[in-house]
């Protein structure tokens, strides 16, 4: 996709409304994990809802442990929450009813309809998945009442045979729903003639007729280069090729669904101030620090496991999914001794969530909320002390902090409850509520509220004793990459065609 900031929204009025039934449906399928579908449904939410278009996103099953609190009260991916907000829609939990947020390599929390099912090795949640389907069915159905699209964005690849007799996301969902696909491949890989056909091999004659049409992700070069493959294609499938998409540079702007895409984040020409997060295993909701990584003055590096942590002038413990795993693998790379170490040379450390848990002297887990029951001490650099819970807080904030006097909105998703003396110094007081807590020192400060450094006037406040100023709209320079995401898309693709092949459920 080619970038123009320039450009105007073509043909705002070509598509018309689907009228009073069934929204349409438009599935995109990928060849395999991370070719971009969630960014290519974000950018054709927001460029068919410019045209005046109800659209709503939908993703029967996501695997993430970032994740946003809805409008409703339950959880979704975060992908699924930037779908939405491209739409101008606020998160529902129908747009993402099965949620698997990873705690270790062979069992997940299992998230349905917003609220959390139960801990489930990967054995146990395949024979759980057809029980799913009737909830993945009725999400979709509400998320259409009322709009005019719905686009689909699959899991994973859609030729996994070996998974399809339990498949909720992908042509299991696309042959009980009647939806039209489209297969999305990744050019940046190589090898994507291969996957497409492969994929073409691997399904049933009726799979194979669902799919409308083959889009290219992440094309480089000339197209004109690419024209054999094409014909190939479409020769060997009878699919037409509906696109290639160029690479958008719009993309580097909008938050990561894993941490596949911590690599970006690193070292700056020039940057006044350094923030080294540690990459734990189970890290969670790590998009937190993307503000602060957008600030010019600001270099953000995420710490690779097998080296100490390089030199910081803050250390930003972020989120987890695994608590106590995460603090012992922290101690296994020896980061606890670098972190003291930082802090009695003067440094400052930050943590939100579980690291906030992880900064206090006790976290304690009578029950196996994340693994096996017991208790595990902390780094100790905050007096407070954490129980998990088998409840879940889930609460969207929007307040004023008290003490910084700047405006926040974000959200609390955490199975914790902390108390402890340095509680009496909040770092947040949030319309009246204090939140979080603070050293006597004052260089180690924890709280649970994600999305908290989206705040523009916080940011600038929490950066202005570490003698840096903030610059960066945080929010505009989200709307301007989802804008310029869609401009790009629909330079490349043929929005009135991708209409024509989306439609209802044939009754």
């Amino acid at each position: 996709m080619t970038s123009d900031a320039g450009r105007s929204d073509p043909g705002r009025s070509d598509l018309g409304r689907s009228g009073a039934g069934p929204a349409r449906r438009l599935m995109v399928m990928g060849t395999g994990s991370d070719v971009g579908k969630s960014l290519i449904v974000a950018g054709l939410c927001r460029a068919f809802a410019r045209r005046g278009l109800k659209v709503a996103p939908f993703k029967a099953q996501n695997m993430s442990n970032n994740a946003a609190v809805t409008q409703d009260g339950g959880e979704i991916g975060r992908a699924q929450a930037l779908q939405a907000r491209a739409c101008g829609l606020a998160p529902l939990v129908d747009m993402n009813p099965v949620l698997l947020k990873p705690e270790t390599d062979v069992d997940a929390q299992v998230v349905l309809s917003g609220k959390v099912l139960g801990r489930h090795s990967a054995a146990e949640y395949q024979a759980l998945k057809p029980g799913l389907r009737p909830a993945v069915r009725a999400a979709l159905n509400r998320l259409g009442t009322g709009r005019d699209l719905v686009l689909i964005e699959g899991a994973g690849s859609g030729g996994e045979r070996y998974l399809r007799a339990q498949d909720i996301s992908n042509m299991g969902l696309a042959e009980s729903a009647d939806l039209p696909v489209v297969l999305l491949g990744d050019e940046s890989r190589g090898g994507v003639t291969a996957a497409v056909l492969g994929h073409h091999l691997l399904w049933s004659a009726s799979e194979r007729a669902r799919v409308v049409g083959v889009l290219v992700n992440k094309f480089r070069g000339d197209p004109a280069i690419f024209a054999p493959a094409a014909q190939e294609i479409e020769a060997a499938t009878g699919w037409p090729l509906l696109g290639l998409l160029r690479w958008s540079e719009a993309a580097r702007a909008l938050p990561e669904e894993d941490s596949l895409g911590l690599a970006r984040a690193g070292r700056r020409t020039g940057a006044r101030l350094r923030i080294v997060v540690p990459e734990l295993p189970r890290i969670a909701n790590f998009d937190d620090l993307d503000p602060l990584a957008a600030e010019p003055g600001l270099e953000v590096i995420f710490a690779r496991r097998g080296a100490p942590l390089p030199r910081a002038d803050v250390i930003v413990l972020a989120g987890s999914k695994a608590t106590r795993a995460d603090l012992a693998t922290l101690r296994a790379e020896g980061w606890d001794i670098d972190i003291l170490a930082h802090h009695r040379q003067g440094g400052r450390v930050l943590g939100i969530c579980g690291g906030y848990q992880m900064l206090g002297q006790v976290i304690a887990d009578p029950q196996g909320i994340e693994g096996a029951p017991g208790q595990d001490a902390g780094l100790g650099l905050l007096r407070v002390e954490t129980v998990l819970t088998g409840e879940k807080r889930l609460e969207r904030i929007a307040a004023r902090d008290g003490l910084s006097g700047a405006a926040l909105a974000g959200y609390e998703m955490h199975m914790g409850r902390t108390t402890g003396p340095d509680r009496a110094r909040p770092f947040l007081r949030l319309d009246g509520r204090d939140a979080g807590a603070v050293s006597a020192d004052g260089r180690v400060a924890g709280c649970y509220l994600h999305g908290l450094f989206a705040s523009d006037a916080f940011r600038a406040a929490w950066l202005a004793p570490l003698g840096v100023g903030a610059q960066t709209a945080f929010e505009t320079r989200i709307e301007t990459a989802l804008d310029r995401l869609a401009d790009d898309i629909a330079a490349d693709l043929d929005l009135d065609r991708l209409w024509a092949l989306a439609r209802p459920p044939r009754s």
